[in-house]
């Protein structure tokens, strides 16, 4: 058929649809015929609806059928709340020197944590004065890391690529990734994307302008970073996520009930069009990476905070009113149901006889 002979192919032609030359270049490289319009007014006039014809045309990639960097979509069926999706394959799982200490979890087939498991049910243990240098000392190196792979954050960046930094900066302090095989995680940190609340795993999918991401790893500490220009509502849930944390600091001390904490976030997050994520607690901290107590971060609970505790405490939030959690089938990544943002920061914290040390502490600034 000679382009001459196909009529524009807008709706609404101003000029009664005349035999047009002017072809979608899209259509064009995905081997759709008859995309003509008569000239530029009637092409970008009916974009939005045409399209729809570029989307039902691309076939997602899969593993049995990878695009041409070798890329693919790992759950083609899998109805997302959001429009995240993770771009695999990934990479192998990294390698740590023989000579770093491992965690019983390290080595496990399945990534069991034994001696957590073990410990779960007993009372939080607190910690001597020995035990707190050294914690001391791990939490610093953490935010040291930290530190390094959010200087990376920027559009075209790869979430392995931040991976890849995490892991071998953290080797270089001859310490162990703790994320890496903890229940079987395979990387060596969480990075979570947009409407992601927490557990995301680094793949080959590029970071956007726009986007937003949490970085999180064992220290335990996490933060939430703006990839380059983000819009008021990101601006405003990154914000209020660091300030609901802020908050909650300055009510931790020795005899603190964790319920007036939450007492403390809710309204915060209320008041800014935000809901406190409730599937999630902070943690117990110490030579194992979760442990007692279980530290929930909204109102109407009775835990109570002893002195020489240390935990990590996160704070999670939601953009939106609803603070449930939906799950990728990679059985890790958790997500908002209605695929709205959230953000994440956390840090450790030692409670000491008059009040609290934040042992990450960092720049804050927003």
């Amino acid at each position: 058929m000679s382009s001459a002979t196909v009529l524009c192919q807008s709706s609404n032609c101003p000029h009664g649809h005349p035999p047009s030359r002017l072809e979608c270049p899209t259509c064009n490289k995905l081997g759709i015929r008859g995309s003509f319009f008569c000239g530029q007014e009637c092409f970008k006039g009916n974009w939005k609806t045409h399209k729809i014809i570029h989307d039902l045309a691309r076939s997602p990639a899969t593993a049995a059928n990878p695009s041409q960097d070798g890329t693919f979509h790992p759950f083609p069926n899998f109805d997302y709340a959001g429009t995240l999706r993770p771009v695999y394959p990934l990479s192998p799982k990294r390698e740590v020197p023989e000579y770093i200490p491992r965690p019983d979890y390290a080595t496990h087939e399945d990534g069991v944590p034994t001696v957590e498991m073990k410990r779960s049910g007993q009372p939080p243990r607190l910690l001597n004065s020995e035990e707190i240098e050294k914690m001391k000392f791990a939490c610093r190196l953490g935010r040291e890391v930290l530190d390094i792979v959010a200087a990376m954050v920027r559009p075209g960046v790869t979430t392995d690529e931040i991976d890849a930094v995490v892991h071998q900066a953290t080797i270089d302090r001859n310490a162990y990734p703790s994320p890496l095989n903890y229940r079987n995680f395979p990387k060596s940190v969480c990075t979570s994307i947009n409407e992601t609340i927490c557990h995301g795993i680094p793949d080959r999918r590029k970071l956007q302008e726009g986007d937003i991401i949490n970085l999180g790893f064992h220290a335990d500490l996490n933060a939430t970073y703006p990839v380059g220009e983000i819009d008021e509502d990101s601006k405003k849930l990154i914000r209020t996520t660091r300030q609901c944390l802020d908050e909650a600091i300055k009510m931790c001390k020795p005899g603190a009930l964790f319920r007036d904490i939450g007492k403390v976030i809710e309204p915060i997050a209320r008041a800014n069009g935000c809901a406190v994520v409730r599937s999630y607690t902070g943690h117990g901290i110490n030579d194992l990476f979760h442990t007692a107590p279980n530290i929930p971060h909204y109102a109407k609970n009775k835990a109570i905070e002893p002195p020489n505790l240390m935990h990590g405490y996160n704070q999670m939030i939601n953009l939106g009113s609803n603070w449930d959690t939906y799950h990728w089938p990679d059985n890790w990544t958790a997500t908002t149901v209605d695929g709205k943002r959230s953000a994440q920061f956390e840090e450790t914290l030692l409670i000491t006889e008059t009040g609290v040390e934040v042992l990450t502490a960092g720049n804050t600034d927003l």
